[in-house]
């Protein structure tokens, strides 16, 4: 049954999903100015000749966001709370938007170091987002909720896009504008989070694990818990689980190393962050006019086409919502990474065996073909690689590491943007659309991938995921340095039946508190 509490639960989640719009947004600006022949003008670039310096401008993006994922966003959301994770990281981006909007005539290097702190802040708020949606959620809907997590990514790009397609009708009267309106129209989210973001509960988990809080937690869960029972509950779980990582295991940076379990599921979420971009969407993402660009010769067609594709891609992501829980994670990887394959095998079949026009570009219907192609691999893409990669990234984690982790893992996308998307400009300049069978082959690789090494984690408390790991359940070892009886722990031992599904030894429940 809906409750009160239930809704208010998935509002303040979707104010923290709303940081995943800074994200959507950013990475479809600089695909829509490329489009702009006045930006180009503004900052003396040729398309066709700065293909490199191009892929320069998008990759100080990814510099910034690796640094704050890796070094800035986890300290910051474990000092001062989740919240100011977020609202450090709006605030930051809000700045980086005015120095873009408004770089001087000629300086590409203020355009450059406003792209280097807009990752910056979106490095910030992208590690405490996904941290705090996992920690205030309960675990039945977790799936759900982080769903939409994906989906705003979408917004982003949805906003962005149209906000570009509108400008490309006007651009005759708007001159400079057409792309600056474009760029300051991606401050309007930050400025709304921020101005929410003091009005909702502080992580529950981080006020015991910081300061030992826990009246101040029990205030926190009884805004989103139904009864007092699954408030004193879950504070149970919490403290038997951060009671056992305080002692048994460090909080630094150095306990995602020692840990094998930890070690483990970091590598794992490394390869399944790094292989979201791999797919073929970060590419289309930053560089889908400069693809359309081979097959269509009008530039508001391309603009248009961009616009619909982000419009899709929101309603493609609704899949995410009742495939996560009720699938699975692992199903949803592998069901997209083969459908994105097939997608990336037909585009290029379709651009190699069709003639290019006299004037450039391909007939009207091998366009619409290639068009509706790659709107079926955004179809496949978005529940799975899109939604999927962030929702097991941000529940397989221990709350010891997990701010700190998440930062890291999800930044492993921009990691691999930085190589890759800095010579994919030249790559598709030499070789056309032959440059999309790699995407074909990384998909392939990536199912099997999953296929051997990656477990299912749906609706497992996040206290006790350690198990599927290796780890110890950290509930149960809790419990026992608490002096709670083992009969009484709060533990409810489905990673280990999770485990027994799959094939895995384990003991059965009574014998099951003894795993390390």
């Amino acid at each position: 049954m809906v409750t009160s509490k239930r809704i208010y639960n998935w509002y303040i989640s979707m104010v923290a999903a709303m940081c995943m719009v800074l994200y959507g947004y950013d990475a479809s600006v600089f695909n829509s100015v490329q489009g702009s022949q006045n930006w180009l003008n503004w900052f003396g670039l040729n398309a066709k000749t700065d293909t490199y310096l191009l892929g320069l401008i998008n990759t100080a993006y990814t510099v910034g966001a690796i640094v704050a994922g890796f070094f800035l966003g986890g300290p910051t959301a474990d000092y001062l709370g989740r919240r100011w994770g977020m609202g450090i990281g709006c605030l930051v981006t809000v700045v980086a938007t005015f120095i873009q909007t408004f770089a001087p005539y000629n300086q590409l290097g203020a355009f450059i170091a406003g792209r280097v702190l807009v990752g910056i802040g979106q490095g910030m708020a992208l590690t405490a987002g996904p941290v705090y949606i996992g920690e205030m959620a309960p675990a039945e809907i977790r799936g759900y909720i982080m769903a939409f997590w994906q989906l705003f990514y979408s917004v982003g790009s949805f906003i962005a896009y149209w906000i570009a397609y509108a400008c490309s009708l006007h651009r005759e009267s708007l001159g400079e504008w057409d792309w600056k309106m474009v760029v300051i129209f991606q401050m309007l989210v930050p400025i709304l989070i921020m101005i929410l973001l003091p009005f909702q509960p502080e992580s529950p988990r981080w006020h015991i694990q910081k300061n030992g809080n826990i009246e101040a937690a029990r205030a926190a869960l009884r805004q989103i818990r139904d009864t007092e029972q699954e408030v004193e509950d879950e504070i149970m779980v919490i403290r038997e689980a951060i009671e056992y990582e305080k002692e048994a295991i460090s909080h630094n940076y150095s306990a995602l190393f020692k840990d094998p379990s930890v070690r483990k599921r970091l590598y794992i979420a490394f390869i399944l962050n790094i292989g979201q971009q791999l797919t073929g969407q970060g590419t289309l993402n930053s560089y889908s006019t400069a693809i359309y660009k081979k097959v269509w010769t009008s530039t508001t067609t391309i603009n248009l086409i961009n616009a619909l594709n982000a419009t899709f891609g929101i309603v493609f992501t609704l899949n995410a919502v009742w495939t996560a829980d009720r699938f699975g994670r692992r199903w949803l990887f592998l069901v997209g990474a083969v459908g994105m394959a097939l997608c990336m095998l037909a585009v290029s079949v379709v651009g190699l065996a069709t003639p290019d026009l006299p004037g450039g570009g391909k007939s009207q219907p091998t366009g619409i073909a290639i068009v509706f192609l790659l709107f079926l691999f955004i179809f496949f893409y978005k529940p799975s690689w899109g939604a999927t990669t962030w929702i097991w990234t941000a529940e397989v984690f221990s709350m010891n590491v997990r701010a700190q982790a998440v930062g890291m893992c999800s930044q492993m996308q921009n990691v691999a943007n930085t190589i890759f998307q800095q010579f994919f400009p030249t790559f598709l300049a030499n070789v056309g659309l032959k440059c999309l069978f790699f995407f074909m082959a990384m998909n392939f690789v990536l199912a099997i991938f999953v296929w051997f090494f990656v477990p299912e984690t749906k609706q497992i408390p996040l206290e006790e995921i350690d198990v599927l790991f290796g780890g110890a359940n950290h509930v149960d070892k809790g419990a026992q340095m608490l002096g709670v009886p083992a009969e009484a722990s709060h533990a409810t031992h489905m990673a280990e039946e999770k485990k027994g599904e799959h094939g895995v030894s384990v003991r059965n429940h009574e014998n099951a508190k003894e795993i390390v």
